[in-house]
Parts: C-alpha cells; structure tokens; sequence
C-alpha cells in the first residue's frame, strides 16, 4: 500500500463523516446509560475533549491501568499497540511507530519524551515506578517539536498523577496475587483540609519472582507519592507533588536465541542465560571461537578462563525522588501556569542482560522550569505561548567486562543545559474551519566534564581508567507545525498538519575527537479524523501519516577509541540513518449499551530505510554477523603487534525500521451482567494480533520476533454499586514468547532476547470508599 493510498483511504472516511450528518450527534459528556463517555486530555497543553484535540493521542484511563494490573511501562504496549517498550538493564526504552532509541549505557537518552505530572524526565532508567494511582496516561504520536520540545522525535508518554479532591474524604484499596508469586499492593488516601486545601498520599508495593529460570524477570519495589493542592481563590491553585520510588531484585534478564552456530535451550521453557543448560552451550561456542594472543597464542581458542560467564549475580539497588509545583492562575484572558520540578535517580545495578556483565552507577539531578499562558476561547484567536529551562548534572561509572577479551570503562559526567521558547496559535476563520501554526526555539548545550575511557584486556579484576578528557556541543534549532482543522460535523473533526521535532545531540563513549553525535530531525505530515456516530455510541477516529526521518542516531555495539589510541569495543551512537515511514492508524469504540464495549485498534506501518550504513567492531578479526550487505573490512589498529581487530563496513540502506510491525492489531470486549440492584458482573477479554519485526538494527534473522497473538481475559464482580470488585484475570492466555528486546553478544557473537511475560493469572481486590 503506497502512502498516496493511505492518504485517500483517510480522505475518503473523513469524507463519509461529512455527508452523514444525521448519523453524528452532538458530542457531549455523557453518563454510562448515553454511550461513550469523554476523556479530558492535555496533550496539548490545554484542557480540553479527547475527541476535540487535533493530534493524534491515545488516551488511557487510571481506571483502565488499575483493572489491566499494569505497574511497570513494558505493560503498556498491551493497551496501546503504535507503543514499543524495550527493557535494556537498568534502563527502559521506548519506540512509536518505529521511532524511538536503544537505550544502552548512562549516555543514552529516549527519542520519545517521558513526562510525569507535567515534567519531562530526562533520564530513561527513571520511568520506573509511576503506575499507580493515576488520572490517566497519554500518548502522543509524532514529533512534538512545538509545544513539548526536548527530545520529542517519535512523540510523548503523559503520565498524570490523580489529584487531590477538594472537600473530599475517601480512598481507595487494591491487591493482587498471583503466579509466580506475585503479590502487589496500593492504596491512596484523600484527605480535605477546610475548604480550600486537600492531601492525597497514595503508595504502591509490588514483589514478584523471576519468570526466567535463574530468576531474572523480576518486580521488586516500593513508591509514595504526596499531592497537596491549595485554592486560595476561584481564580488560582497550587499543586505540590512530591514522589519516590525504590526499585531492587534482580531486575530484567535474557535467553539464548537459537541459531546455526549456538545450540540454545528452547525459548518455551524460559531458561535463562546464566542457568546451567545455557553456559553449556555458551561453552560449546567459546570452544571454538579463535582466541588473540593473550588468550592463548595465535591459533588457539577462547578458554573459559580468557571469557566471563553471565551470573545470576545481578541485581538492582535504585532510587528516584522528584518535586514539583503547578501554579495556575485564571488572569480573565486567559490561564497562566508555572511549573518548577526537580528530579533526582541515584542508580546502582549490575546486569548480563546483552551477555556479559555490565555495572552501572550514577547520579543524575535535575532542574526544570516551564511558564505557559493560554487564552481562553471566546475570540477568533486562541494561542499557548510558553517557555521552559532545563538543566542536568549526571555523573556515572559504567563498566562493561566480557572477560580478557574486552572490557570498556568510562565515566559520562555531563552537564546540559536547554532554553526553550514557544507557542502555538488557532485562528478561527469560520465557525467550522481552524488554521493552526506554531514554533519552538531551543538552545542547548551540553558539557562533558573530566570524563574518562579505557578498554581492551583489563588485567585481573578492572581496567585502569585513561586521561581525563572533556567536550562542549552547541546545538539551535527551530521546529514548527502548521495545519488545518475542519468541523465536518457536530461531533466530527478534520485535521491535518506537517510538524517538525528534533532530538538533540550528544556524547558517546570513546576519546575525543570522535566521540559526538550530531541532532536528528523528523518531519512528519498528517491527515486525520475524529468521529462520534449513533447517538454518542460509536466512536471512530483514523489517522494516516508520512514522516520523514533524517540524521537517524543509531546505537550499536562498535568499535571506540580509547585514551591511548587504540579501538576497542563499545557502545556507539552515530548519525548514520536516514528512514521514511508511513501508514494508518484507526480507533474504535462501540458502546450500543451500558453493558456492551467493543474497541479494535488497527494499525498499518511501512519503515524503511533509505540509508543506513554502520562500521562494525570484531576485536580478534573475525567477521561480524549481520543480515545486511558486509561491503569491506580494514584493520581497526594498523601496527599493533598481535592486535587482529577490524572494522567491517555493513549496508542495510532498505532494511525495515526497528520496532515497527506491518499490522497491529487491538481488540477487545467487555459485557455486564446486572445481577441486582447494587451487583455487576464483568466478563472481558483483548487480544493483540502483530505481525513480525525486527529489534535491533543489524537485522540477524535469530532476533526477529516473528507474527504472534497475545490475549487477555478477565471476570469481574462488583458490589455495592462499584464500591467493591473482585477480579480473576488471566494474560498471555497462549503462553506466547515474545522478544522485546534482542542483541548480540560480540566476539563470541552470539543473540540473546528478553522476553515478555509468559501466561500469568491470579486475583485482584479492590476497595473505594
């Protein structure tokens, strides 16, 4: 399907929303007994209906998340199929529609921006621990180079806290247990002071074993979080919300994945990498594998003694803390806000999730300050403009020891500083029809100070870190979007739009000079539609997109230069992609009755890239396996005694994007069965259906998740008109494996997976009062 096609497929539904007027009724907030209730979102710095904003967004309730059982980001992806959530260590990665970033080391950051309460959070080991007690969560499709900015490429996860009620006494109570002995727990607690003033304390506690068998896999860890509102006045308000959250276990983990060369355990029976059945195998290929010469002499093998092993030693020990403060003030023109945040994650993990053993500790803290004024809606012109300010001090040790054969060592310790201005116009030309144009300015710099890097063959226990060295990068860049809204009906909507976003650049672990990344930036063109038929009871809305992706920062395994001139191996980011991707997207909601729900969410997504070109590191020589074109090799270090490590020049220009399936599809039912007056029974299940993907851009066949299906189902029974429920649940009723991260082991050259959940089940209680 050519994106000519998508576009008149969308052209021709928005189209039908027009000439059918009778069909669509006014859209309006609604109770349960009138169809489809309406969702407040503020995807686009304004409150205002889901199905009156613009943008392409999918919005999920706390209610939605709460009966889901979802506590950690990787759940997500379940109720929102455009979203790829990737576990990576310590750290947590995220792609939309094929765009996103391989979070691998303390350099790293995401090219989809994670907001809580408002704030943007830079550091991609710091979502953890948010899911509870929620209003809702939104996610934003498309580059958000307007009114969100900083490293918004793919687009934006809205996580919102619930507030504190005014006025109101009550609560809530929820547990669960299941398999695996998974027991989780929160609770929140609303408290009003006087009229004017309320607390809300709410916390979590989740502890689960591991699903692999060497006990990675795990869930582990506690949270709190304080909200304080005040409103002194109609006109003004303060929110105070302070969070913390400390993560422990062994934490995310991986399997062999089989291939021609490594005789791996079989994926249905979860072993994990450092279980016996695995280092066996791992043996078996060390064995044969040709060894430098401080393993063993020209022509020998690589020895047990010369590799390290993966354990099950790994473990986490992480604490993050934020603060922050909503000032809104109602000035009769409009809405003024104010929101100073600080955050803080103090990182401490040691993990083989790529094979070997990594170490990572870091202190990251952050500042950020945004002030927005929005106008209100009464005349023709309707504008947010706004500025942010964000600063990070980050300061880490990360050490990654695949044995005598290589290690590397660094200390990112980088400062950055972004000044950002914006705003965003709507200009009403007639009662139905909208123009729309907006920009961003930012400013950001970024300091690497006294930071160091070693590698290559360690000595016994840690290699000696290199000469201190240190960097500055200067990056401006204006972004923008401009677009058209169309009321083609009461209750439809018409957009579309052409938006600019950026993701800045940065530092990688190596010596300088070549140790820098350049921005990337994506251009993304938009047509859409927004629809409510049937009496508020069907809900269609469609989405057809072509983005054009340039500058595209990859993160692989490569080779890096070190304080004393010699490449060894390590994590690099290049601007070495250049992608376009198009497609469909299409959300459904049926609600012909307060006891029936069907929604279906279809998305069609053709990523390919026009260019892509890598230098992939062997450090004994050896050739690299890859599943894209190998154009050449070339010595890494010419005239180094003993030293066989190449470069290897690898084209996968028309290989598919990353994460990005062809098909997605989301379906799900729910039906209600009054047993009397005050009891309710729920029966409910959703199903995603996905064709294959790749996960990593060296595109090995072995680490390609092929097409799967996954279902949930669950009975619910609620009491006393909702106060009580009581749930069974099942996920992952096929036992599926599904990879959601994959990667290769270097010089032994071997792929390892991380995979999702398998099939759970168990119970969950929940109280209101």
């Amino acid at each position: 399907m050519s994106n000519k096609s998508v576009i008149r497929w969308t052209v021709s539904l928005a189209a039908l929303c027009a000439a059918s007027p009778l069909l669509a009724q006014e859209a309006q907030v609604s109770d349960e007994e009138q169809g489809i209730t309406d969702i407040v979102v503020t995807a686009q710095r304004r409150e205002e209906s889901l199905q009156r904003a613009a943008v392409a967004v999918t919005a999920v309730t706390g209610a939605d998340i709460a009966e889901a059982g979802i506590t950690e980001l990787v759940d997500l992806q379940k109720l929102v199929p455009a979203l790829a959530v990737s576990p990576t260590g310590g750290t947590t990665s995220f792609f939309l529609r094929g765009v996103g970033t391989n979070s691998q080391n303390s350099f790293s950051e995401n090219a989809v921006a994670f907001n809580f309460n408002g704030v943007y959070v830079a550091r991609p080991s710091a979502p953890a621990g948010a899911f509870y007690d929620l209003a809702r969560v939104e996610v934003v499709k498309g580059p958000q180079g307007t009114l969100y900015g900083r490293n918004a490429t793919g687009g934006a996860i809205n996580v919102i806290p619930r507030k504190p009620d005014l006025g109101k006494f009550g609560g809530e109570v929820r547990a669960e247990y299941g398999n695996y002995d998974s027991k989780k727990a929160s609770a929140a607690l609303n408290l009003p002071i006087g009229d004017s003033a309320a607390l809300r304390v709410a916390g979590q506690v989740v502890d689960r074993d591991g699903f692999l068998t060497d006990g990675y896999n795990d869930e582990k860890g506690e949270g709190v979080r304080a909200s304080f509102l005040i409103e002194p006045s109609a006109d003004w308000s303060v929110l105070l919300v302070g969070d913390y959250f400390n993560q422990h276990g062994k934490g995310w983990g991986s399997v062999l994945l089989p291939s021609a060369t490594l005789n791996a355990p079989d994926l249905n029976d979860h072993v994990g990498i450092s279980s016996p059945a695995a280092l066996a195998a791992i043996r078996n290929l060390a064995a044969g594998v040709f060894a430098p010469p401080f393993c063993g002499g020209f022509g020998g093998f690589v020895t047990s003694g010369c590799i390290d092993l993966p354990a099950d030693t790994g473990f986490l020990d992480n604490k993050f803390y934020g603060l922050s403060a909503t000032i809104e003030g109602d000035l009769g023109f409009g809405k003024l806000t104010l929101q100073p945040a600080w955050r803080k994650t103090d990182i401490n993990f040691v993990t083989y999730l790529p094979g070997f053993r990594g170490e990572i500790t870091e202190k990251a803290e952050q500042f950020s300050f945004e002030a927005r004024f929005a106008s209100d809606h009464d005349g023709p012109l309707n504008y947010v403009l706004g500025g942010f300010y964000f600063k990070e001090d980050q300061n880490a040790l990360n050490f990654f020891r695949q044995g005598d054969l290589s290690t590397t060592r660094f200390t990112p310790n980088v400062n950055t500083e972004s000044l950002a201005a914006f705003g965003q116009f709507t200009y009403k030309v007639t009662d139905a029809l909208r123009l729309v144009a907006g920009g961003r300015y930012t400013k950001e710099t970024k300091d690497q100070l006294t930071a160091t890097v070693s590698g290559g063959r360690p000595g016994p226990v840690n290699p000696p870190l290199g000469a201190p060295f240190t960097g500055a990068l200067d990056f401006e860049k204006f972004t923008w979007k401009a677009g058209i809204e169309f009321d083609a009906g009461p209750a439809s909507l018409i957009y579309a739009d052409v938006s600019t976003g950026f993701k800045s650049g940065g530092f990688f672990v190596a010596a300088p000079p070549e140790n820098t990344f350049a921005p990337e930036t994506l251009t993304a063109y938009t047509l859409g539609s927004k629809n409510r038929f049937f009496d508020n009871k069907l809900q269609v809305n469609v989405e057809a997109f072509y983005w054009d992706y340039t500058n595209q920062q990859i993160t692989f395994v490569g080779g890096v230069r070190t304080a004393n001139n010699i490449f060894a191996q390590g994590s690099r980011t290049e601007n070495a992609g250049k992608s376009r991707i198009y497609g469909f997207e299409a959300e459904v909601r049926f609600q012909p009755s307060r006891n029936d729900r069907f929604d279906l969410n279809l998305q069609y997504l053709n990523g390919k890239y026009n260019s892509l070109r890598t230098a992939n590191f062997s450090p004994t020589g050896a050739p690299v396996a890859t599943g894209c074109t190998t154009l050449g090799s070339r010595l890494a270090n010419p005239g180094v005694p003993g030293n066989n490590a190449r470069f290897y020049d690898i084209d996968c220009s028309g290989k598919p994007a990353v994460n990005a399936p062809k098909w997605s599809l989301g379906l799900g039912y729910e039906r209600g069965f009054d047993l009397s007056d005050s009891m309710r029974l729920l029966l409910g299940g959703r199903t995603s259906i996905e064709s294959g993907r790749f996960l990593n851009p060296n595109y090995r066949p072995e680490e390609r998740q092929g097409g799967f299906m996954m279902s949930d189902a669950y009975l619910t029974l609620e009491g006393d008109g909702g106060r009580w429920t009581l749930t069974g649940f099942i996920n992952n009723i096929e036992d599926e494996e599904v990879i959601v991260r994959s990667g290769s082991r270097p010089i032994l050259d071997f792929s390892v997976a991380t995979l999702a959940p398998p099939r759970t089940y168990g119970i969950r209680m929940g109280y209101t009062f």
